[in-house]
Formats: structure tokens, sequence, C-alpha cells
């Protein structure tokens, strides 16, 4: 039973935040943290947008200001990946297979500057991808609410459905926890 919970812990993200714009960076840089791995679809953008928007450039020159690298990390396919990432100057990861650690692992080797697991956070829309990879992989992953769900593609509906059931048992395991970091995201 303990071995059951703590796989329940893997679907709990770090921090909750309503979007990418609302979370506290120069805090978390305060705190050691220097490199910020973040998907692009329903994190940054929608589905239906095809290149960063002007909010988001303004999020780019932000973070960069505070000192922070930024590489984007993506499920999603080259084309859609390589085409949103040419208007910016960041590295990126496509085909990241989230939640597993390889797409992480080749994020690592597209950074600067070598970082040590704890400096890093991973932003993400979905807890069956971004939150499990990033605890998996042993950084902290910051959930936000997708920007329109109604743009998602079929495997992130599912996903969307799976997650479900981990948050009701994360809600009736862990309540202060689901309040904290999760109550938020499930009534958006």
């Amino acid at each position: 039973m303990v071995e059951i919970l703590k796989k329940y812990r893997k679907f709990i993200p770090y921090q909750y935040s309503k979007s990418v714009f609302d979370i506290d960076f120069l805090n978390l840089y305060q705190n050691g943290y220097r490199l910020i791995l973040c998907d692009i679809d329903n994190t940054l953008v929608s589905y239906k947008e095809h290149v960063p928007n002007e909010q988001v450039f303004e999020w780019f020159s932000y973070i960069e200001s505070l000192g922070f690298e930024l590489i984007l990390i993506s499920n999603n396919q080259k084309k859609r990946v390589e085409g949103f990432s040419k208007e910016t100057k960041y590295p990126y990861v496509f085909s990241a297979r989230k939640p597993l650690k390889m797409g992480f692992k080749k994020a690592m080797k597209l950074a600067k500057s070598r970082y040590h697991k704890n400096e890093i956070i991973n932003i993400g829309d979905q807890i069956m991808t971004d939150v499990l990879g990033g605890n998996r992989f042993g950084i902290k992953p910051i959930l936000v609410n997708p920007i329109e769900s109604k743009t998602d593609v079929l495997s992130t509906r599912i996903n969307r459905k799976i997650e479900r059931f981990f948050i009701k048992k994360i809600q009736k395991k862990y309540p202060k926890t689901y309040k904290e970091r999760m109550s938020d995201y499930v009534n958006r």
C-alpha cells in the first residue's frame, strides 16, 4: 500500500500556477533555480498558434533578464516544434516522449551550462506528461492550466481523462497537498 501511495506522489506538481505568466520567477531564481524546461502546446500557446505571440516574446525577455536559461521541450513532432522555435533563439527537444526520461536527458545536453537537478524546473499543462515526467526525472514540475483545452489533440484528451483517476486518488490520500497544488487546476 505504501508503494502505491509513493507512486501517486509522482503525479503531484511541485507548484501550480494559472499560467506561465503568473509564475513568480523572481522567487524561483532567488531560490536557486536556473534552467527552465518548458512545454509549448497549451502551455505557451494553443495548438492553433504556430509561432510565439507577443505575450510569449515578452515572457522570454523577462525570464532571460532574470538570468534563466530556457529550453523548449515538447512531445509534438519536429515540424511543429521546429516551426515554433525558429522564431526564437532557444534550443528545443521535439518528440520528447514525456513522461519518459529521454527527452529530459536530451534537453540537458542542449543546456549551455551544467545544472544540478535541484536548479531545474519543468513547466507544462499536463499531469500525465509534464508533471509525471518532471518528477520521474527528479526535477520540479510546475503545472499550469491549458491555454485552450478544446484544441487538445486526441492523445492529450486521453491523458486528461486518465489524469482524473490520479487526481481523485491524490485528493483522497493527500487532501492538504491536493488543496494547495491541484484543486485550482481541477476547478479551472
